[in-house]
């Protein structure tokens, strides 16, 4: 099995930044993409930011320039800054790992998710 779990969440003012976590753990052989999503209370959970093994990143366009994710591969890490919060990015957000188990199996798993409250 393979367990994700983030951290990092808060209640923080509009402009301020905050950095989310996301510790992957099991039995792990390697992973893939990594990914950040989120949902909002009353909508869907979206996407808003990947980045492959090698690094290559992808954002969605609502926050592209505030929000850089980034991964440690030897510690089964990924992180989400956040710059320049606004209110509408309040929401649970959620880590995604595409993993290879030890097993050789390949499955997609979440994480709980981390509660990001933006409120003056």
């Amino acid at each position: 099995q393979v367990q994700l779990v983030e951290s990092g969440g808060g209640l923080v003012q509009p402009g301020e930044s905050l950095r989310l976590s996301c510790a992957a753990s099991g039995m792990i052989f390697s992973i893939n993409d990594m990914a950040w999503y989120r949902q909002a209370p009353g909508k869907e959970r979206e996407s808003v930011a990947s980045i492959t093994r090698n690094g290559i990143t992808n954002y969605a366009d609502s926050v592209k320039g505030r929000f850089t994710i980034s991964r440690d591969n030897a510690k089964n890490m990924a992180y989400l800054q956040i710059n320049s919060l606004k209110t509408e990015d309040t929401a649970v957000y959620y880590c995604n790992a595409d993993v290879f188990s030890i097993d050789m199996s390949r499955s997609h798993y979440w994480g709980q998710g981390t509660q990001v409250t933006v409120s003056s």
